[in-house]
């Protein structure tokens, strides 16, 4: 019975870690199945990866399948995220049924692959959802100790705080900064620092 009860905890286990490892998502359209993920699991933003397709129909016998050649011949893929989309090209794979588009996903979030004609005169129209794309994060390691974010406004308010004390030391003349060419100099400096610095506050907002 511990023998039984063992190894139903293990066959538990090994499906979970089973659905992790290959989280693509299957629609029939039949009589086809079409089989939509990532080459790599989890996918992570700004690292090559490909959209995966496995196009399979009913085999000679029960229960078996087998890979559908030329599948994309008339049939256009086009990857979805947010308001934006790009017909992508197909390639075929070594192994009959399995089709692939290389891609770097530059952005975290949901991506969605439309499938639009037909497969052997079966028409096709579905749109097929796919693991969400992470950040780098889920592979840091040591993990960073603050945002990149974080240490950008760290470095902002540092360099706002000197620009301050330089114009206070102006005004109350604590630097002895002479008329002239020398005070233009000054001024003209100051003017630069805090130009890159709005220009530096500009790209921080943009980049959130």
């Amino acid at each position: 019975m511990k023998v039984v009860a063992f190894g139903l905890i293990v066959l538990l286990f090994s499906i979970g870690f089973t659905s992790q490892a290959f989280a693509h998502v299957t629609v029939d359209v039949e009589p086809y199945k079409i089989e939509v993920g990532w080459g790599l699991e989890p996918p992570v933003v700004g690292i090559r990866n490909d959209f995966v397709f496995k196009i399979t129909e009913s085999g000679d016998t029960d229960s078996s399948y087998k890979g559908v050649t030329n599948a994309f011949k008339s049939l256009d893929v086009t990857a979805l995220f947010g308001g934006t989309s790009k017909k992508i090209d197909i390639n075929s794979d070594p192994k009959i049924g399995y089709y692939f588009s290389s891609v770097i996903p530059t952005k975290t979030g949901s991506y969605t692959m439309d499938l639009k004609g037909e497969i052997n005169g079966v028409l096709v129209d579905v749109q097929i959802p796919i693991e969400d794309v992470e950040s780098t994060s889920v592979l840091d390691f040591p993990q960073i100790s603050g945002s990149s974010s974080d240490q950008d406004v760290t470095a902002l308010k540092t360099a706002i705080s000197s620009l301050q004390r330089e114009v206070s030391s102006m005004k109350d003349g604590s630097e002895n900064v002479a008329g002239g060419a020398a005070y233009d100099y000054s001024i003209f400096g100051l003017s630069i620092a805090a130009a890159a610095i709005i220009l530096a506050i500009i790209a921080l907002i943009k980049r959130k």
